[in-house]
């Protein structure tokens, strides 16, 4: 493994901010650490930087140990959230910074600085200062920045995060090519599911300091192995009667479920499929044109769930009565997390994560 961090533990103060840390990293894979606010995930990424020292735990990178290592040492370039641009210097400077701290002759700088405006898109802006450049913009010559002295290992602490939805997509494009195209090992820091969803190959949920789960984006989506995870990816409404829901019954007191849109099918009026037993009435509390679709919030029997219904099926309005089948539900307790189907769907209705 490329990076690896093994029983990592940090605190300030009163506050264990990482509690026994462990995941490794494949070379060069792009890695999301995603989490609520506080969660842990910056400490961690400051740490494999050296910019925090844990109180216990080993960090190795490359196969080396570097836990006396200073920043400079660890052959890592970081992104900041904020940027951190020199305001006072210009593009061509600030990218070539680093550069200079490793006295590189002035030739070489000159090549490099070319070659990393190339790469990021941003050709011909040399001697502009960063207050002549758009967030975007800014955000391309950090990395060029980061990625001057050639690091073995990029970190980046929420690179999108101050800027603004249309180009933070685009951004999110750009850099998951730009990561494919030189092949180096990366971690960024995000609280958005969707971006880590999209950008990384790997994601690693944290919460409350500990990893809660490292896996590809679509087994984490799929597979959640903890009641967080399960409540936590998706955009999830949290019952507790869910017994109460047609096709389910209660696995055991003291669990919830949780149900994500996509376990919801709403049928529209003129389906054959509407009138099937499995299908139950809900009234529509709430209908938000979404574009594409209508985002609404169900009353089921006084259970009240989010769902996605297509244009096909028409137009949703509150007070309307629908026809839905529930797919299946994730049912967790404090210890794990099971997912149960339909039993109309399927007679041997649940299996273990």
């Amino acid at each position: 493994m490329y990076v690896e961090l093994k029983n990592i533990n940090k605190s300030f103060g009163d506050c264990q901010a990482s509690k026994n840390v462990s995941f490794e990293i494949e070379k060069g894979k792009l890695i999301g650490l995603l989490g609520p606010s506080g969660s842990g995930k910056t400490t961690i990424l400051r740490m494999i930087a050296g910019l925090e020292h844990q109180d216990n735990g080993d960090i190795y990178i490359n196969g080396k140990l570097v836990n006396g290592l200073s920043p400079s040492q660890r052959g890592v370039g970081f992104v900041f959230q904020n940027y951190a641009l020199f305001p006072y210097m210009t593009v061509y400077d600030n990218i070539a910074y680093g550069l200079k701290v490793q006295k590189k002759d002035k030739e070489y700088i000159k090549k490099r600085v070319t070659e990393l405006l190339e790469l990021v898109n941003l050709p011909g802006l040399e001697k502009r200062y960063p207050d002549q450049l758009s967030g975007g913009q800014r955000q391309r010559i950090a990395l060029a920045r980061a990625l001057a002295p050639e690091p073995e290992l990029l970190l980046l602490d929420e690179p999108f995060a101050a800027i603004d939805a249309k180009v933070r997509q685009e951004l999110r494009t750009w850099l998951r090519e730009t990561i494919d195209k030189i092949g180096i090992t990366s971690i960024f820091v995000t609280h958005d599911q969707d971006e880590a969803i999209e950008v990384a190959d790997e994601i690693v949920i944290t919460n409350e300091g500990r990893v809660e789960q490292v896996g590809d984006p679509v087994d984490i989506y799929l597979h959640p192995k903890t009641p967080f995870v399960a409540q936590f990816i998706g955009k999830s409404s949290i019952i507790e009667d869910y017994g109460k829901l047609k096709g389910f019954d209660s696995i055991g007191e003291n669990t919830k479920a949780v149900i994500r849109p996509e376990f919801v099918e709403i049928s529209s009026e003129n389906s054959p499929k509407s009138n099937a037993p499995a299908y139950e009435e809900a009234i529509v509390e709430q209908s938000i044109f979404r574009g594409n679709y209508f985002e609404a919030i169900l009353n089921v029997r006084d259970i009240k769930i989010k769902a996605n219904s297509p244009l096909v099926n028409g137009p949703l309005k509150q007070g309307d009565t629908v026809k839905i089948l529930i797919n299946q539900l994730y049912v967790f307790d404090d210890e794990k997390t099971t997912i149960i189907t339909n039993k109309s769907l399927d007679d041997s209705n649940l299996y273990y994560i």
